[in-house]
């Protein structure tokens, strides 16, 4: 028991540690946003001692932040929601029906996850220029869309094929379709799962510089990572300035993150013990 006791100890102490090491960065920049731009370049690691938003301000309007984050909220909104009800369609019958070619099939959407997407930048160029893509929001959502249903369709694939049958049956005896059953049964019951790959493609087409720098032309249309590095080249001098902005940008996530947290863990654990 005092084995299990100190190990206990020992895990706790160490996942504190680590959430103040991961913390701290964040926190150091949350705090210089709130100072002058004069108090940081005298002291860059102190705490405010005239705390003010005119950081935030300046970032806003010289920056163009809420173009930068409008345009990163419609792209990532739009390719997770597409990316989540695609796979969810291929999850449901590779999880649920039997059929010839099914183990195949589902193997050929798991190879995605074997290479990163980056390595196919060329093809993927030459791809959405016949396509008249280029310099498109909607290029991006499709392409953040596709790089994420591998990941999607294994998380889902696995929840979905410890569901009972039991209600599916029932609902069949009930007279209810395909389409009914996947829509007003399975969908519910998924939550959990659809909530999780949903949150864990959030992040990487939130915080995607690569392609939008390639594949974007006008400044209108970049999103908040181009963007940002955009405003630390013009205003490598203003610090507050460049502390809100890292602050606006983050802050999203953040707030997504805690929101669905419990989703999260219900989806990633909903498996295990079955």
């Amino acid at each position: 028991m005092k084995t299990t006791a100190r190990g206990r100890i020992a895990t706790q102490v160490l996942l504190w540690a680590y959430a103040g090491v991961a913390a701290g960065p964040l926190l150091l920049v949350v705090l210089g946003s709130l100072r002058p731009n004069q108090d940081l370049l005298r002291d860059p690691l102190g705490l405010p001692q005239r705390p003010t938003l005119a950081n935030y301000e300046r970032a806003w309007q010289s920056a163009s932040l809420s173009t930068y984050l409008w345009n990163s909220v419609l792209i990532t909104a739009a390719a997770v929601a597409l990316c989540t009800t695609v796979s969810l369609m291929a999850a449901y019958p590779l999880a649920r029906w039997h059929f010839r070619g099914r183990a195949m099939l589902a193997a050929y959407f798991l190879s995605g996850l074997m290479l990163p997407i980056k390595l196919g930048i060329l093809p993927i160029f030459y791809m959405f220029q016949s396509m008249s893509l280029i310099d498109s929001r909607l290029g991006l959502i499709l392409l953040y869309a596709a790089s994420g249903i591998p990941f999607s369709v294994f998380v889902l694939m696995a929840f979905l094929r410890g569901l009972p049958r039991d209600v599916e049956e029932a609902a069949r005896i009930d007279g209810a379709d395909e389409l009914r059953l996947f829509r007003s049964v399975i969908t519910p019951l998924a939550r959990p799962a659809i909530a999780t790959v949903a949150v864990f493609q959030i992040a990487p087409a939130w915080n995607d510089f690569f392609f939008p720098l390639v594949l974007l032309r006008s400044t209108d249309k970049y999103t908040i990572p181009v963007g940002l590095s955009r405003f630390f080249g013009e205003h490598a001098a203003d610090r507050g300035a460049l502390y809100a902005g890292l602050v606006l940008a983050v802050l999203p996530l953040v707030v997504v993150f805690v929101i669905a947290s419990r989703q999260i863990v219900a989806g990633l654990t909903a498996g295990i013990g079955r």
